[in-house]
């Protein structure tokens, strides 16, 4: 089930989007600031995130450049009040994949939200040696076989690839791929890592002490 983390602080319609959402078959997590934003997105992969822009403490494009720089390539649509042609070039600039202008009208939101899904699903087929990875459907496969890989593999997989080589301790994969209350052991760690290492032997490192990196 396709997974969006909705941001925005006007309370109503943060349940109007929710309820909506809800009822055309998405899974829907909320959050009213931005900081409880960015800690939802280190405890769970979304496929979809929709940001209000002016926010407490801080605004939405400031919280996706920080996804961004992180290496979160989730599609964004950002829904704001702004008018200004700099705040829209500012969205886009910032890593926004659509904008939209409030009044929010939910059908257009929904052809918007199913338009930018199928767009990230056609360019998320990337090429890994001789694998071939669906990041969407979080498929791993071989000469067009479906590869025996779990989809947790697969999510710690792209984390690593997204890093470019810089180590990814335990502590933060374990945030990105365990949501809050699921049990996230050393040990469950190490099953996935060894799932990876059938496939990718010399590209999984094992950084002792602190975690795990990508070799190309």
């Amino acid at each position: 089930m396709v997974c969006i983390l909705v941001l925005e602080d006007d309370q109503l319609f943060n349940e109007t989007l929710e309820d909506f959402l809800e009822e055309e078959g998405y899974a829907v997590e909320t959050a009213m600031d931005p900081y409880s934003a960015l800690e939802m997105s280190y405890k769970q992969v979304f496929d979809l995130y929709l940001f209000d822009v002016n926010l407490p403490y801080e605004n939405g494009f400031d919280l996706l450049q920080k996804l961004r720089q992180s290496g979160d390539t989730t599609p964004t649509i950002f829904l704001t009040s702004r008018e200004d042609k700099s705040s829209l070039s500012e969205g886009f600039e910032k890593g926004a994949d659509d904008y939209m202008k409030k009044p929010i009208d939910l059908d257009e939101l929904l052809l918007r939200i199913q338009a930018v899904l199928r767009r990230q699903i056609r360019q998320e087929r990337i090429s890994i040696g001789e694998y071939s990875l669906d990041t969407a459907a979080k498929t791993l496969y071989l000469d067009g076989k479906t590869q025996d890989v779990t989809k947790k593999a697969i999510e710690l997989l792209l984390l690593l690839i997204q890093a470019k080589g810089e180590v990814v301790s335990s502590d933060e994969i374990k945030s990105r791929l365990w949501a809050a209350g699921q049990s996230a052991s050393d040990g469950a760690l190490r099953v996935y890592i060894t799932q990876l290492k059938k496939y990718f032997t010399e590209n999984i490192v094992n950084v002792r002490g602190v975690g795990y990196r990508w070799a190309e």
